[in-house]
Order: structure tokens, then C-alpha cells, then sequence
């Protein structure tokens, strides 16, 4: 009887962790039909129309007649960088609170800081606020690096470089925080800008952008640019920026036609990867090894994540078709950084990445690449006559993420109304004239798996089987528990000696 309650005993803490930990999530559209008589009512020129080719169909205003949006109002609206994240300042209460938030396409609660905090200048005060609202709900996020705790409320939002309007939003206002808030950072929270599965503590508390859509009446899509590629992130010269432009996009910000994949499932922006090239050699892995647990796009992450297989698979690739002997394996893990004196071009040592994606016609693929040096990263110097880089890539344990070093390098369409998301080249990922990016296609899908993301369990099933394991091993316990105080009602009928099991259990 003691083993059997010690095994349930640890099946039921298990369960409750299990059960945790996916209450938490790891630190991620149709396309507008003009419906405007362009000629006689928008009176718009042919330059401000876009035509989103390739694989998608359809068109897209580059702005709206209605005065609700101003795309090229939005252009520039970003300031960070690669290694810091990317952010946009917001207008937060009555009277309003200015405040920069880091944009996030991996999570889906808006949460600002509403205290101070040693690496932050300015927090939301919502005591200063007239029509903040708290709902006395408490909530928590776990993202892959740093958590935050606070309470859910309601207040209004502007965004100086954004939708015209103001926008009633639900917003969690950050107590307590660990790892979240780093040193040198200028942001005090953060924007999700994924779907409702993922909004804690439930999917009952809106995201921000399904306000900004359902009050603001903007197409259900946007677009983000992040213009970093390159620069480390001490450069004082030309900072790092660039643009999130909310309801279509703009054609000023990127070159060449958008290439669609399908977003595969609607809780982050999860996509098909079909495979990995380095240089011109693919990986040749089950192109599932690429879509374990899930493959996503997110700008709240820095580098590009690699499930481990094929981490190993990238790093042992390079290492063979590139120029480098004796290369530290610190560099490859995070540990170490490369140097090479600043008159040398580490760049020519390293190959192109290529990702393929699935393309809205299945039996088709397209493939975007980036140059070394969106993956090979300057960072501060450490002496004057050396530039230092870091690896812009690293292993997962929580599938593929298609972070800040691949995005960098195109403009990115989330078409949420017609459940794609695009690709194109970005205007500003070049580097001494030339581009630090490629896309082509289409090729034929028909030497992988029909389906390379199938069969993962996505996360409202595991909590379902979480807290069924939880329910179970509940009155699992409470069973055990009954029978082990069934003995002290018969007391009489013999005392419990010291040899007994029950009294070496509670002993040990």
C-alpha cells in the first residue's frame, strides 16, 4: 500500500505541474477586396492600390478612404532592436500615459508595467487613470525567457503612429515580474498580437488587435517590418526601427510580390516547414523533425529555434561547408562569441539558410533565405580593433520559431482573414547596396509528407488531458487518503507498533 500511494502521490504532482505549466506559455486574412469605387469615390492613385500576387489573390488599400487608416502614418512606428526586441509607443488611460510596448506575435495578452522596476523608466499608473477598470482577475504568462503576474482591467488605448481612434482594450497590469524587464531595455510592456487561444488566464479576454478590428472596423490583418538586420545593438548610427502597419500593407516597405503559407492552426501563427537548406545542401530529415510540437512565427523572440535534431543538423552542416577550421563549439551554443579583426569579412566564411514553407496550393512550396549576416550577429566590440558576432540561431526544446533573425530580413503579412501568412522582401534588409534576403518559387511539394505538422497535440488538448490527469489522480488520493485514517478508528483492537508499514511510511 505504500508504494501504490507514493506512485500516486507523484502521479498526482506531476499532473499538477503538467497542468501548470501549460496554463503558462513559453519567452509568433482576406485580403481586403476594395470595396470602394477607387475612380469616383477614394479618388486613390494607382501607387496607393497594391496587388498581393503570387499565391494569394485579391487586393489590398494601402489606405483607407474612411480616414480610419494611414499606412504610411504608420511607417517608422517602431524603435528596438534585434537583441532588445522591437516596440511602439501607445497613449494608455485618461489622461493618457505614454509608454513604449514591445511587439509580440507570440503571445496574446497587452500588459504594461503598473509599478516601478529597478530597469524601467515610466510604468502605468492606474491610479492615475479615470477609466481604468480592474476586474479583480489575476493572471500570470510564462514566456520562454521571464514571467509576469498581475490583474486583468479594461481602459483605453491610442496609438500616436496608428489607427485613428481610440480603442476600449483589455490590460493586465504587471505587479510582479521576474526575468521580464532587462537592463538596457526602453519598453515597459507588452503587445500580443496572436489569437485568443492563447489570452490568459482564458480565451474569454479579447486581444488587442481583435479590439482594434471589431471597434475600429480595419481589415482583419497587419503587417510588420523590423529593420535591424545588421546593426548590433550598441549602433548609435542609423537605430535599428521599423513598422507595424495594422489593417493591410504598405508598398513602400517591402519589394517584389508576398508569398502565402497557411497558418496551420490559429493559436500562435503556426506554419509548415517543409525543409532546411544550408548553402545548397538540405538537411534530408523527416520534414516533421521541423514541425515538432509546432513551427511558428514570432517577433518576441530573438533568434531563430531550432528543435535540437535539427540544430545539430544546421551546426554540423555549416561547420562542414564553411571555410572554418577549429571553430569554437562555444560559439555554436551561445557561450562564446567570434571575433576577427575589422578589417577581415567573417561573412564570406558562412552560407546562406534557406526555410521552405508550404504554399497556399499544398502541392507547392516556396523558399526564403537569409544572408550569413542576419545570422551571424555584431554585438558590442570588445576591443577597438575587433568586431565580435554571436550565433543567431539555438536549440528548442519547444519547436521551431521563426524569431527576429529570419524576420529581418522580409516584410511579413499576417492575413488573419484568410488564415495565410506573407513573405516578402523587406526595403530595408540591405547592407552596402545589397540585399540580405531571398525569396523564390514555386517548387514542388511532392517529395515531402502531405501533412508535416500532423499528429502534434496542440496545447487546449493537452490541458484538457492535463486536468483530466489532475481529476483522476484527485480522487486517487482522496481514496488512499481515506484508507489510511480507516485504521485509527479500530484502535482498540491493537496498538500500531513500530514494525507497522503505515508508521515506517510516515517515518521515511
Amino acid at each position: 500500500m505504500a508504494n501504490i500511494a507514493l506512485f500516486s502521490i507523484w502521479a498526482f504532482v506531476f499532473s499538477l505541474n503538467f497542468g501548470a505549466t501549460y496554463c503558462y506559455f513559453s519567452i509568433p486574412l482576406k485580403i481586403y477586396p476594395g470595396k470602394y469605387n477607387f475612380t469616383t469615390e477614394a479618388n486613390l492613385s494607382s501607387d496607393r492600390v497594391v496587388a498581393l500576387k503570387s499565391d494569394g489573390e485579391g487586393l489590398s488599400l494601402a489606405s483607407d478612404p474612411s480616414g480610419t487608416v494611414n499606412f504610411l502614418d504608420m511607417v517608422n512606428n517602431l524603435q528596438g532592436d534585434s537583441g532588445r526586441g522591437y516596440y511602439i509607443e501607445m497613449s494608455i488611460g485618461t489622461p493618457g500615459q505614454k509608454l513604449n510596448i514591445l511587439v509580440d506575435t507570440g503571445s496574446s495578452n497587452f500588459a504594461v508595467a503598473a509599478a516601478p522596476h529597478p530597469f524601467i523608466t515610466s510604468y502605468f499608473n492606474t491610479a492615475l487613470s479615470s477609466t481604468f477598470q480592474s476586474t479583480g482577475r489575476s493572471v500570470g504568462v510564462r514566456y520562454t525567457q521571464g514571467n509576469w503576474e498581475g490583474v486583468l482591467g479594461t481602459d483605453l488605448v491610442s496609438l500616436p503612429k496608428g489607427p485613428n481612434g481610440t480603442i476600449a482594450i483589455n490590460i493586465a497590469a504587471i505587479q510582479l515580474s521576474d526575468s521580464f524587464f532587462l537592463p538596457g531595455i526602453d519598453w515597459q510592456g507588452i503587445l500580443g498580437l496572436a489569437y485568443p487561444m492563447l489570452a490568459r488566464p482564458d480565451s474569454s479576454v479579447e486581444p488587442f488587435f481583435n479590439s482594434v478590428v471589431n471597434q475600429l472596423g480595419i481589415p482583419n490583418m497587419f503587417s510588420l517590418q523590423m529593420c535591424g538586420a545588421g546593426l548590433s545593438a550598441s549602433s548609435a548610427v542609423n537605430p535599428p526601427a521599423g513598422s507595424l502597419i495594422m489593417g493591410g500593407a504598405e508598398p513602400t516597405l517591402y519589394r517584389g510580390s508576398i508569398w502565402y503559407t497557411p497558418i496551420v492552426e490559429e493559436w500562435y501563427y503556426q506554419v509548415e516547414v517543409l525543409k532546411l537548406e544550408v548553402g545548397d545542401q538540405s538537411l534530408n530529415l523527416d520534414c516533421k523533425e521541423y514541425n515538432v510540437d509546432k513551427a511558428i512565427v514570432d517577433s518576441g523572440t530573438t533568434l531563430l529555434r531550432l528543435p535540437i535534431n535539427v540544430f545539430n543538423a544546421v551546426v554540423e552542416t555549416i561547420t562542414r561547408s564553411s571555410q572554418i577550421e577549429n571553430f569554437s563549439s562555444g560559439f555554436w551554443d551561445g557561450t562564446k562569441l567570434a571575433c576577427w579583426k575589422k578589417d577581415e569579412n567573417p561573412m564570406e566564411l558562412f552560407p546562406k539558410l534557406s526555410i521552405y514553407l508550404r504554399a497556399t496550393n499544398a502541392s507547392q512550396s516556396f523558399r526564403i533565405t537569409i544572408l550569413p549576416q542576419l545570422y551571424i550577429q555584431p554585438i558590442v566590440d570588445a576591443e577597438n580593433n575587433l568586431g565580435c558576432f554571436r550565433f543567431g540561431m539555438s536549440p528548442s526544446s519547444s519547436g521551431l520559431v521563426i524569431g527576429a533573425t529570419v524576420m529581418e530580413g522580409f516584410y511579413v503579412v499576417f492575413d488573419r482573414s484568410q488564415k495565410k501568412l506573407g513573405f516578402a522582401l523587406s526595403s530595408c534588409a540591405v547592407s552596402d547596396g545589397k540585399p540580405l534576403s531571398e525569396i523564390a518559387g514555386p517548387f514542388s511539394a511532392a517529395d515531402v509528407a502531405a501533412d508535416c505538422s500532423g499528429g502534434v497535440l496542440k496545447e487546449p488538448v493537452l490541458w484538457m488531458i492535463s486536468y483530466a490527469l489532475v481529476a483522476v489522480c484527485a480522487l486517487i488520493l482522496i481514496g488512499l487518503l481515506l484508507l489510511l485514517l480507516l485504521p485509527c478508528r479500530h484502535r482498540d483492537r491493537g496498538e500500531i507498533t513500530d514494525e507497522s508499514s503505515l508508521v515506517r511510511h510516515r517515518i521515511k
